[in-house]
């Protein structure tokens, strides 16, 4: 999916508005915990980490999406600042990186859900807890799936794009599969001026994580402090009505 939706990722996104919001709170966690050397997994087309970069941070990112990496490291050179991308998707990262390697690991975008039986969960847990220093800081940031499940909520909110003459729109939605996991879909419209609209449809399977079984994993692969937010300006976590689920929390395993 990430691979073909690549090309539009930075066009859906509308990045301005979102790290106007999100940084405030990244920079309070990120310089309260005294971190310094900073991993953006599933890291997308960079734009975070670029963003911590310019700021004074020492970052990399990894993706599993090798269109992902290749567009990151151009936004990087675009934007003049040196930030390392690899690819490597979840449970990879300390062999790509090397263990103790960061102060900090940020997982952001519903990133996480990507992650579909609980034995990859715990593999992807131990694997960031190996490349942090001990103490290092862990932020994710989910959907509130307590929330989704419990409402059968499909549709999120649509987003649009235009450059000049040219106009997209991208429509979002969830299947709820009789396995339990979930497949996302993103339509994408675009067309030239008043041409008629050219579609299409990419999707990726998810597995909601509800915020009780994070807590229990999170806290079997040895982090703790954990506190739960509701959205990336640190509004109190609200399993009924809250849009995101953020956990921050520290590890207190050693790199060995």
């Amino acid at each position: 999916m990430y691979d073909a939706f690549s090309s539009d990722y930075d066009r859906f996104v509308d990045w301005p508005g979102r790290l106007k919001l999100e940084l405030p709170f990244l920079l309070s966690q990120l310089n309260e915990s005294g971190a310094h050397r900073v991993l953006d997994a599933a890291c997308g087309t960079g734009r975070h980490a670029i963003a911590l970069a310019q700021r004074g941070f020492e970052v990399a990112g990894a993706d599993l999406s090798a269109s992902m990496v290749a567009r990151a490291s151009a936004n990087a050179r675009e934007s003049n600042v040196r930030a390392e991308f690899r690819q490597a998707g979840f449970g990879d990262l300390a062999a790509a990186f090397g263990r103790a390697s960061f102060d900090a690991i940020v997982c952001l975008g519903n990133s996480l859900p990507h992650v579909l039986d609980p034995a990859h969960l715990t593999r992807t847990l131990d694997d960031f807890g190996a490349c942090l220093r001990p103490g290092g800081m862990l932020i994710v940031q989910n959907r509130n799936f307590d929330a989704v499940l419990a409402s059968r909520l499909r549709w999120m909110e649509p987003q649009a794009h235009r450059e000049g003459e040219r106009e997209w729109l991208f429509m979002r939605f969830y299947d709820f599969d009789p396995d339990g996991l979930l497949t996302f879909n993103i339509i994408t419209l675009q067309r030239e001026a008043h041409a008629a609209w050219e579609q299409a449809t990419v999707s990726t399977r998810l597995r909601p994580q509800p915020q009780a079984e994070l807590a229990q994993a999170f806290a079997e692969s040895g982090f703790a402090s954990l506190t739960f937010f509701g959205d990336m300006s640190g509004s109190a976590f609200d399993r009924a009505v809250s849009g995101n689920l953020v956990i921050v929390c520290r590890t207190t395993k050693g790199s060995g």
